[in-house]
């Protein structure tokens, strides 16, 4: 077992949805103060975290009102979820003694510092957490292409990619109990047989820049952990 982490740098994909625990929508008190928990045994380890989060447990609370909703505006308003977000668990963090910089792809600088490539990798140096808010800042790219742009910029050696589900399965195990769960797959077979681990812009990103994809249930105790130290856990999306 090594003494350090498997890895010096890795950019943690989060889902809003995540963040829901067993809720309809909106943030579980119990949920994000357990993944706080989580990415503090990660930190711990000395391993430069960054995190994107995404917005999907807050814009399903709002997703009747924006129904007809212009795509583009409907998108800004997801952005702003994930601010939203990057907030309160940038918040949750803090309490657990992390230092914690929230950078925004979108100006909002009363509330968080804006997205500065230099800044971001200076804080990750620095021992601090950086978590990236509003996806790219731009419509219709989701915060999955926005975890792989910024893992690249970064210098990531890796993408945790968060889900509910505990790796990449050739069906949806929810609703087939014989589904499959590959322990590695390609980017290609990914896109090919569309098995939903990423969107595929995000996927090809990826596969165009050698960088690999670990898929985990974060609801799983440790599983994080487990990951820095270089147990197996999940899927991994590679070569």
């Amino acid at each position: 077992m090594p003494s350090g982490p498997a890895y010096r740098r890795v950019l943690l994909k989060l889902s809003g949805e995540a963040l829901m625990g067993p809720d309809a929508y909106g943030i579980n008190r119990e949920t994000i103060e357990r993944i706080a928990g989580e990415i503090r045994a990660a930190v711990a380890t000395g391993v430069q975290l960054a995190l994107v989060v995404g917005g999907g447990n807050i814009f399903r609370g709002v997703a009747p009102a924006a129904q007809g909703m212009d795509r583009a505006s409907a998108d800004y308003v997801g952005m702003l979820a994930t601010v939203m977000n990057a907030l309160l668990l940038a918040d949750a963090l803090e309490r657990f003694g992390i230092r914690v910089r929230v950078q925004s792809a979108l100006r909002i600088d009363q509330v968080v510092e804006p997205y500065i490539r230099r800044r971001a990798i200076r804080h990750l140096e620095e021992g601090r957490v950086v978590v990236f808010a509003a996806g790219t800042g731009n419509p219709f790219f989701t915060t999955d292409t926005a975890a792989s742009l910024r893992a690249m910029e970064i210098g990531a050696d890796v993408v945790l990619k968060a889900t509910k589900v505990d790796g990449v399965y050739d069906r949806d195990p929810m609703k087939h109990k014989d589904a499959r769960r590959f322990e590695v797959v390609s980017y290609n077979q990914v896109l090919e047989q569309r098995l939903g681990v990423m969107d595929a812009t995000s996927i090809a990103l990826c596969r165009d820049h050698n960088l690999p994809v670990r898929v985990f249930s974060i609801n799983k105790p440790d599983s994080l952990l487990r990951i820095l130290r270089g147990e197996h856990e999940g899927t991994l999306v590679k070569g």
